[in-house]
């Protein structure tokens, strides 16, 4: 049962005359609204906050269910109570405190009829608080756990499909930073960086189509963070660039960038030959 809507708001110009009625209707709705709060008893509290809900009311159905849950803890209706208050917040764009409750119901209640639901919903909320990729990522990271998680626990679910769509754009936002994090480096000439962050992305997504040409910008990277070191490092890197060429061969014998990475092994060994000399 899908409790969250989508239902887009409609803006209408009101007469005078119409504002004053429904100023008057809302004074006499939070009045019967307070006093249900205050002297209510929960039957029907609860019975009036299933109501709301229903009439997409969150913020009153959320205020009477707060008491709810506590009152009902430990009592048959403390699974319902609980499963509509983790949809308020949901309805309400709160998507933290939503995850929080989704994940709560899940724990409490392992065995009830909403559990995969509650589960995915957790996961759908990080998905939710999932910034634009320039971002900080920490939530980005949270939704796939969470989404790999339910995808572990409920491998027959039918919204198995659907979270593997939510992973792909997850990973996409994480590939992109890494991707442009990387390059920022490069462009910037942090060649240590650079080449870090190019054997990370290449580790972490291997099945890109930057794949290739990021292994051969990490082999570059490592040969410009040579050249450009100071006396007592150069020989420990261009070696560890004619390192870094040969990995890089035997990964892409064919590769569209050989000559380039052939120019780049030729300079690390004609630099390595003055040191070679120098011992003998």
């Amino acid at each position: 049962m899908a409790l969250f809507s989508c239902k887009p708001k409609e803006h209408v110009y009101d007469s005078t005359s119409s504002k004053k009625q429904k100023e008057k209707h809302f004074s006499l709705t939070m009045g019967k609204f307070n006093r249900l709060l205050k002297n209510g008893d929960m039957e029907t509290k609860y019975a009036a906050a299933i109501n709301y809900f229903q009439k997409e009311n969150y913020t009153k159905a959320l205020t009477l269910l707060e008491e709810l849950v506590t009152v009902y803890k430990g009592t048959a209706k403390a699974e319902e109570a609980n499963y509509y208050f983790a949809y308020c917040n949901y309805n309400l764009d709160d998507y933290i405190i939503a995850g929080y409750q989704f994940r709560n119901f899940v724990k409490n209640f392992p065995n009830s009829v909403h559990a995969e639901e509650c589960a995915y919903m957790n996961a759908y909320c990080f998905y939710l608080n999932s910034p634009p990729y320039s971002l900080d990522q920490t939530d980005t990271r949270l939704a796939i756990k969470e989404f790999q998680r339910f995808t572990i626990q409920y491998p027959k679910s039918e919204r198995i499909e659907k979270c593997n769509q939510l992973l792909d754009i997850l990973r996409g936002k994480l590939e992109r930073k890494a991707s442009e994090n990387a390059m920022l480096y490069y462009v910037m000439g942090d060649y240590r960086a650079s080449a870090a962050a190019f054997a990370n992305y290449v580790k972490d997504f291997p099945s890109s189509t930057n794949t290739e040409y990021y292994s051969f910008l990490a082999v570059r990277s490592t040969y410009l963070m040579a050249v450009n070191s100071i006396d007592r490092k150069k020989e420990e890197r261009f070696k560890a660039a004619v390192d870094s060429y040969l990995k890089f061969i035997e990964t892409y014998p064919n590769s569209t960038y050989l000559k380039e990475a052939e120019t780049v092994y030729a300079g690390a060994l004609k630099s390595l030959e003055k040191y070679t000399n120098k011992q003998s």
